[in-house]
């Protein structure tokens, strides 16, 4: 059955065993998922995943539970409600119930349509040759994966919305003796990846990555490539930006203050023409564009049904499945605003910056460092997001303007929030990527010229 079908099959259901007193909310998600890897250059797995989930949320006699499964026949479907009747007997009652989303349309968004390519082992193959063949001889590493998720939702109080969503994504690693380059990126099509340019950029910067210095512990400034950005655009947002954080006071979140630079505007942004995602969540909450940050000052924060009830606040569709009856919300689409307008073609410059936007903002720093990306990093203070962590793929000394060496990988110990925070941006990339980041989300972001970031010693500790 079609995800719509089996949220109304289950309501029925709900109806049957329930009465009419019951409150439910059903969401069901079809995730096709398809993922082929590579190394040594060569591809060695193709794998591919069709799923589909019911998630049923009940509300019976002041009690909540949420139960969930993958069996959409009328078995499963049955056994599904009968789970849900029993445990709501047995939970705690639940004096934060937030009520269902009331009917009404969701919030406009791109409609996706799934492409035949996208479902084509062959049409990912010819990424990752396009992707191997641009290494002109390196050996290279990575994978490239597409995914299709349908969605529908529908509770008693008469809501219903659906939608779909696409998404690909290319990430790949050439090597150069020990230097390594990474060039990833994501889209809402195959065709929408470009695997001959991101291998010549991985190779460009493997090859500018050999034999390295090594560099004295400091701070120092950075250039941060929208691959680093991505990291720390991804961890202010879980950290800060998160309506559980801010209504326990965990939140660095203070909105109406100037907490970042004039250059730093931030949004959450699902439903742009072209942004990856759904027009709603999980709680068939419709979503909206949210400035989160304006020209530096902090604007608010995400929240699911359950956080707006406890902040007083309207919900803004930012429910998170992975965390049930927690207060679970999270952002997933945050876009860091870029200096100027978004170009589908960007030139390619030589050597390790990615391209002239990196370039440009490489060309104001006396004395630096160029950053491609950021690894195994973990939050030590979330509330400053005081993060610490390793560079990796690429990392250059920046003298007068000019690339001059690569440099060992260094590790880190930095607030994410101090980094960006007033006087301490130089300079924004003219034009803004999509990247993976987190778990499952995507991050939009520009190179980052930044005034220091303090490293704190080698790779090795």
């Amino acid at each position: 059955m079609r995800p719509a079908d089996v949220a109304a099959r289950t309501l029925d259901l709900v109806r049957a065993a329930a009465g009419p007193a019951a409150e439910a909310e059903v969401a069901v998600d079809r995730r096709r998922t398809a993922l082929t890897r590579f190394a040594a250059s060569a591809v060695h797995q193709n794998v591919a995943d069709d799923t589909t989930t019911v998630r049923l949320q009940l509300h019976l006699g002041g009690r909540t539970t949420i139960v969930q499964g993958t069996a959409t026949g009328a078995a499963g479907l049955r056994a599904l409600v009968d789970d849900a009747v029993a445990t709501a007997a047995a939970a705690p009652v639940d004096a934060t119930w937030p009520g269902l989303a009331r009917p009404g349309p969701p919030s406009g968004g791109r409609t996706a349509r799934r492409s035949a390519e996208d479902d084509d082992p062959v049409a990912r193959a010819g990424q990752v040759r396009a992707f191997v063949a641009a290494l002109d001889g390196l050996p290279g590493a990575g994978f490239c994966s597409t995914r299709h998720h349908t969605a529908a939702y529908a509770n008693t109080a008469g809501r219903f919305v659906a939608g779909t969503d696409t998404q690909a994504t290319l990430d790949g690693v050439a090597r150069c003796g020990t230097a390594e380059g990474v060039a990833r990126a994501s889209s809402s099509s195959l065709a929408g990846l470009d695997g001959a340019r991101l291998g010549a950029r991985a190779a460009a910067k493997a090859r500018a990555g050999t034999d390295p210095v090594d560099l004295a512990p400091g701070r120092y400034q950075v250039v941060l490539e929208p691959t680093a950005v991505a990291d720390v655009l991804w961890l202010l947002g879980y950290f800060g930006f998160d309506g559980r954080a801010y209504t326990r006071g965990s939140s660095f979140a203070e909105p109406g203050a100037r907490q970042f630079d004039p250059a730093i505007t931030i949004v959450d942004d699902p439903v742009g023409p072209d942004s990856l995602g759904l027009p709603f969540d999980v709680e068939g909450t419709g979503r909206r564009r949210l400035d989160l940050v304006t020209a530096g000052v902090t604007r608010g924060v995400v929240h699911n049904r359950r956080t707006a009830r406890s902040a007083g606040a309207d919900a803004t569709g930012h429910a998170d499945t992975d965390i049930p009856l927690s207060g679970g919300v999270a952002t997933a689409h945050l876009h860091l605003l870029p200096a100027g307008p978004r170009c589908a073609a960007v030139p390619e410059v030589d050597g390790p910056a990615a391209d002239a936007a990196v370039a440009d903002l490489v060309g104001a720093v006396t004395d630096g460092l160029l950053v491609t990306d950021h690894f195994y990093t973990r939050a030590l203070d979330p509330r400053a997001v005081v993060v610490t962590g390793l560079t990796r793929n690429g990392l250059w000394r920046i003298e007068g303007g000019r690339v001059t060496a690569p440099v060992r990988n260094l590790r880190f110990t930095q607030s994410y929030l101090r980094a960006l925070a007033p006087g301490a941006v130089l300079g924004v990339g003219r034009h803004a990527v999509d990247v993976p980041a987190g778990l499952t989300a995507v991050v939009r972001a520009p190179a980052l010229h930044l005034a220091e970031w303090n490293y704190t010693g080698g790779s090795d500790g």
